[in-house]
């Protein structure tokens, strides 16, 4: 995939940093050229400017990204980003880190994805610019138990979150919403940009992939 991240701090380059060794095609984006000192370990490329200047972006190939993550240290800098680049280039991923979260749930209806900067991750930006991403949080002793998380695709969104308990070997547990966690979702519908932890079996996990991919568990 094509992933342009813009703001080249702790967060940023370590997003980065690990987009590249995971063989993405990254480039990163920043004002301050000494900010890219950060990306030790990148194969990607730099571009020194602004992440919403229309050249620097050209230059980024924003018409053919699959995702971009804005993560500078201004709010409107980050929406602005990640608006334009959903609006005027059409990518289909993008998220945008927010310091104030009273302000994250007005952004989050105009469609961008936000996470408040008090859990902001490098890890969390990843669920969000590579939703289809498989990987495994944590596994028990035994190898049979796993704790994954997942974005809410659009066709469940509105669902119960009761429909994503499939059987005996995936059970959701846990729900991220607009920077909040909680572990009280009996009762609960599933919304665009969730996301969900589940408890599965080794077995589980293939049937919940086909699950949330909109096949038959």
């Amino acid at each position: 995939m094509h992933i342009i991240v813009v703001g080249c701090g702790r967060v940023g380059s370590g997003l980065a940093m690990q987009l590249s060794e995971e063989g993405h095609s990254v480039v990163v984006i920043d004002k301050n050229r000494d900010a890219f000192r950060r990306l030790a370990r990148f194969d990607g490329r730099v571009l020194h400017g602004s992440g919403f200047d229309r050249d620097i972006l050209s230059k980024a190939e924003a018409s053919g990204a699959d995702a971009l993550a804005a993560v500078t240290r201004g709010d409107n800098t980050n929406i602005l980003c990640a608006r334009i680049a959903r609006d005027n280039y059409n990518v289909t991923n993008v998220v945008a880190r927010i310091y104030d979260p009273q302000r994250a749930s007005i952004y989050m209806k105009l469609g961008i994805p936000t996470v408040a900067s008090a859990l902001w991750t490098a890890q969390q930006v990843k669920r969000y610019i590579l939703p289809t991403d498989d990987g495994v949080n944590w596994t028990d002793g035994s190898s049979t138990l796993h704790l994954v998380e997942r974005v809410v695709p659009d066709h469940l969104a509105g669902k119960p979150l009761s429909t994503f308990m499939l059987g005996t070997d995936v059970r959701p547990v846990g729900l991220l919403r607009g920077g909040l966690g909680r572990v009280d979702i009996d009762g609960l519908f599933a919304q665009e940009d969730d996301v969900l932890q589940f408890m599965v079996t080794t077995s589980g996990l293939a049937s919940l992939e086909t699950f949330l991919r909109g096949g038959h568990s």
